[in-house]
């Protein structure tokens, strides 16, 4: 796959319409978009918490039209070697495994998280940053 591997961050920016939705929706419109199994955990945990229906929930991310890529132990082993490099920058596992995935399929990545920056060169990813720079 080539296409944008979106991290919750940008997903749940897009739903809450918050700075960057509309580089998403973009995104959901003109790519292969796709989520990794854990961000999907991730986006439908916080939007329960934001009091969002069970059903409601799956009804939204069903048409979004993104794909989940289930997540391999390759993966895992991947997301645990990224600790070092990314541990200053406070990534979570559902980072990592963002990150990892991206690289086994090929893809960019879109997050809200603008210290994902500071480690595309290092890491070998096209990180696109959601958020307006702020002035």
């Amino acid at each position: 796959m080539t296409g944008v591997v979106l991290d919750a961050s940008a997903v749940l920016a897009y739903l809450h319409g918050e700075p960057g939705w509309a580089t998403v929706e973009n995104a959901l419109i003109t790519q292969a978009c796709a989520v990794t199994a854990a961000n999907q955990a991730e986006i439908v945990a916080r939007s329960l918490d934001r009091g969002v229906a069970a059903d409601a929930v799956m009804t939204i991310l069903a048409e979004l039209g993104y794909s989940v890529i289930d997540i391999t132990a390759i993966d895992g082993q991947e997301a645990g070697m990224l600790r070092p490099a990314t541990r200053s920058h406070g990534l979570s596992l559902g980072d990592r495994l963002c990150l990892a995935v991206a690289r086994r399929v090929n893809a960019a990545v879109l997050t809200a998280d603008r210290p994902w920056l500071d480690l595309a060169e290092a890491l070998g990813l096209d990180i696109q940053c959601i958020r307006p720079v702020s002035p």
